[in-house]
């Protein structure tokens, strides 16, 4: 009888440890499944900076897109859909002052009936853009007195200088221009090898001295060499810096310096590149980088 008991007791326990084991099985799966729903990536360095890189991203798309898709979207044009439009454009950092312009010519197109939809409206916008910009348009003008014309290209990390570069020198190549680069971004890793790489692609020279090397020095070699070789144009790179390190905008003086000890005139152009996003920042970065080496 006891026995009896006893083997209920046991199957009673053994039903309750599969039933458990089940509900931990359940609860694994459960979590496979939206793992594999949401991949879980570790936690290191690398992986957090590409989120932070990616949700920044993400968010310059949605300030820079959402002015054209929220355009795109509607089927008339009335006093609501031009309210939006400039809050959406406030939110991109434009300029309060920009802003109003644009608004004021497109409500006074609106009247007018000129703009019948969203195309016209969407086409409006971007003259007026333009228009705004034309004052300060200055093309860039390689002049034979200078020889080679040397072209110093500044700005903040990630801001595309190197890439800039490398269009440029397909440009100038493609108006006949022979054309040399200097490797003066001696502080970023693969910097060297990444201003290289565009040198092979476009068959153009690269002068160097490798990671840590002094930049002022890479590019008075550069102009040396550049002079010797009867070059037209020297596109040099710096590295990058924000407009708030004193010391590291000392540097750039140093680098102009060295510079004018071949040629007192150099450098001829003062490239600033600046990334399209970052709004108002913008007027910022160029103050502080005129101030110290003079932005043409």
């Amino acid at each position: 009888m006891f026995g009896i008991f006893k083997s209920k007791k046991e199957k009673s326990a053994i039903t309750a440890k599969a039933d458990q084991q089940q509900t931990v099985e359940d609860r694994r799966e459960s979590v496979a499944e939206s793992t594999l729903d949401t991949p879980q990536e570790k936690p290191t360095d690398k992986s957090l900076f590409s989120r932070l890189k990616k949700g920044l991203s993400r968010t310059g798309e949605s300030l820079g897109e959402g002015v054209g898709l929220f355009i795109l979207g509607q089927k008339m044009i009335d006093d609501e859909v031009l309210e939006e439009l400039e809050a959406r454009l406030l939110m991109a950092d434009v300029g309060y002052d920009a802003t109003m312009k644009i608004i004021d010519q497109l409500t006074d197109a609106v009247k007018r009936k000129e703009l019948a939809d969203v195309d016209a409206l969407s086409q409006a916008m971007y003259t007026i853009m333009v228009e705004l910009l034309k004052p300060v348009e200055q093309p860039l003008e390689i002049k034979k007195e200078h020889k080679p014309t040397v072209i110093l290209m500044i700005g903040i990390n990630g801001a595309g200088k190197t890439t800039t570069i490398g269009k440029l020198a397909k440009q100038f190549q493609q108006q006949g221009k022979s054309v040399m680069l200097a490797a003066g971004d001696t502080f970023r890793a693969a910097a060297v090898e990444q201003l290289q790489v565009w040198g092979k692609r476009n068959d153009i020279p690269v002068i160097a001295q490798g990671t840590g090397a002094d930049s002022a020095s890479v590019i008075y070699d550069a102009m040396e060499s550049a002079k010797a070789r009867n070059i037209d144009v020297l596109l040099a790179d710096t590295a990058g810096r924000l407009h708030t390190q004193g010391n590291l905008m000392e540097e750039l003086v140093k680098v102009k310096r060295v510079m004018q000890k071949i040629d007192p005139e150099a450098p001829h152009e003062v490239m600033l590149v600046i990334d399209a996003s970052i709004g108002q920042n913008a007027l910022a970065q160029a103050k502080e980088f005129n101030s110290a080496i003079g932005v043409t």
